[in-house]
């Protein structure tokens, strides 16, 4: 019963930090809504799988980003390891959560480990970012948009673990819906990432 009791909690909790996530972020490009800057974001986002999440997520930064595709590329990459940092830290704590499945509790071991891989490539990458210059770049580069892509595999991989009729009920519902929004998140940045390399190649 107290295992049920906390997996509702969570759940409950993930679903108010989610919404207010939105809520903000919505709220932030409705007041800057129309300034260059942020119609250079909506412009940008326009190449991503998901752009409105991608604009949601950018329109707060836009005093930063103004119209550069290089501060575009650092800024999304940085939104995406908080994210990734926050959804791994959640992973966590839901791993600790009593009355799993062996299955459940087996796939949440997984999704922890890669959740922090994850982190850890995105955070390399966002240290190479901010180092990109000079004669090395195509290099730096190049191991920035390997480094993304293998977080979003890992990503993808602990949402699979989740996977299947056998896997249904409210931890899993909880686990794809966070991970999801990772994926997702990680997916714009990787392409805003290609398209600056692109500019710059």
């Amino acid at each position: 019963m107290e295992g049920s009791s906390s997996k509702y909690f969570l759940a409950t909790l993930l679903l108010l930090h989610a919404l207010t996530s939105h809520i903000g972020s919505t709220s932030a490009a409705r007041v800057i809504a129309g300034s260059p800057s942020t119609d250079f974001i909506r412009r940008s986002c326009g190449i991503t799988t998901y752009p409105q999440l991608c604009f949601t997520s950018l329109s707060s930064h836009a005093s930063t980003i103004q119209t550069s595709p290089m501060l575009m590329a650092n800024t999304v990459l940085s939104v995406t390891v908080s994210t990734a940092q926050s959804t791994s830290r959640m992973m966590l704590k839901l791993s600790q959560t009593h009355g799993m499945k062996p299955r459940e509790a087996a796939a949440m071991s997984d999704c922890v480990e890669e959740m922090s891989d994850s982190v850890e490539e995105l955070r390399k990458s966002l240290s190479e970012m901010g180092q990109l210059r000079g004669p090395k770049y195509q290099l730096m580069m190049s191991d920035i948009q390997t480094w993304v892509s293998a977080a979003l595999t890992d990503e993808n991989t602990c949402m699979d673990g989740f996977a299947g009729k056998a896997m249904n009920g409210n931890m899993k519902n909880v686990v794809r819906g966070q991970i999801l929004n990772v994926v997702h998140m990680t997916s714009n940045a990787l392409a805003l990432i290609n398209k600056y390399a692109s500019i710059r190649g």
